[in-house]
């Protein structure tokens, strides 16, 4: 593919408009076929303009890096590209406003960009490149296409959807929840995680959990060798019931097409497990337990009710406006479970 199908970084920084909310983005990875993913493609919008930019080219994005440093920009369901972001470019947009956030508050039961595109506009996207490999080289017309749609509509949907929000009076929960979203994000990048800990992981007792562990640093080992995501190697569900059977004492049974050597280092994984002394086990977190008195479940569905018939009135989804889980927390008075409502949630609920 001609090198013109992209912009140099240089130029378009010095092309980008510097007001707040005029320029949209758009980022692409290859989560679905690298042990490593990356950002593999930029899109970028501003007035009628669509560009893309190569990031796998030899050329150092540090000046559009350094332009979103200060940039207020609009993007659509942000959240896995902020983490995107913060991996790759350690920082994020300090004002990110996010088209999916605007639509679940104004009660959109279809918040997808394209569902959201068909709605105002008519035109219906293709969907063909969801899943492509935006890591290989060349990229084809169509998954061009496809990159610059995701982008095309962006700040026409944005004006759209900032207008409604302000006739209805609820531009300020807007702000408020794309900060929030943010904040979140940040923090859970920042967690130091026990990525072994995969769903599921929750049912098992100590002597299933140590096998986890190992089957995980197996599996991570093997994906990261063959370059290839790790579910290539071994789907979750498999390592939960492998972990379970052998903290059972079981033999469990392992795919057939299992590679001769990716077995023996899979055994040798089991059998280190198995050496590891029961002080040593992981133990299960602990959960904090609710105290429930015999009024809980009355005064949770009264707070459930008054939050149903507050979101009808208002033509939202009710876990808009606070999920049952949150709900739950707040009635059974668990320390900390008032912060996890935003101010706006708890003035419609008069907490």
């Amino acid at each position: 593919m001609s090198e013109t199908q992209y912009i140099k970084v240089a130029p378009l920084v010095e092309a980008l408009p510097s007001g707040p909310g005029l320029v949209g983005l758009d980022l692409e990875a290859d989560s679905l076929y690298r042990h490593s993913e990356r950002i593999c493609l930029v899109q970028v919008c501003f007035g009628k303009e669509v560009e893309l930019i190569d990031p796998l080219a030899e050329e150092s994005l540090e000046p559009l890096v350094h332009w979103l440093k200060d940039a207020k920009i609009w993007m659509h369901g942000a959240d896995y590209d902020m983490s995107l972001m913060l991996r790759e470019w350690k920082m994020v947009p300090p004002v990110l406003f996010d088209t999916q956030i605007a639509a679940q508050l104004l009660g959109h039961e279809r918040f997808g960009y394209a569902s959201l595109v068909e709605q105002y506009f008519g035109v219906e996207l293709s969907k063909s490149s969801q899943k492509a490999d935006w890591g290989k080289r060349p990229l084809s017309p169509t998954m061009l296409e496809y990159a610059r749609n995701d982008v095309r509509y962006l700040l026409p949907l944005a004006e759209a959807v900032e207008s409604k929000l302000k006739e209805l009076g609820r531009y300020d929960w807007f702000l408020e929840s794309c900060q929030a979203a943010q904040d979140k994000v940040v923090a859970r990048e920042g967690e130091v995680k026990e990525s072994w800990r995969i769903n599921g992981s929750g049912k098992l007792k100590s002597s299933g959990l140590r096998f986890l562990k190992a089957l995980w640093e197996w599996r991570d080992a093997e994906a990261a060798a063959w370059n290839r995501p790790s579910f290539m190697v071994a789907a979750n569900r498999d390592l939960i019931s492998w972990s379970q059977e052998l903290g059972e004492g079981k033999s469990p049974r392992f795919p057939p097409m299992l590679r001769q050597d990716r077995r023996l280092r899979l055994e040798e994984a089991i059998k280190s497990a198995q050496r590891i002394p029961e002080d040593e086990w992981p133990s299960r977190p602990k959960r904090e337990r609710r105290k429930y008195d015999e009024t809980f479940e009355s005064r949770l569905k009264v707070e459930l009710e008054k939050r149903n018939v507050i979101a009808k009135d208002l033509g939202l989804d009710p876990s808009v406006i606070a999920s049952r889980g949150v709900l739950e927390q707040i009635v059974g008075g668990q320390e900390g479970s008032n912060s996890l409502l935003l101010n706006w949630q708890r003035g419609l609920l008069g907490f």
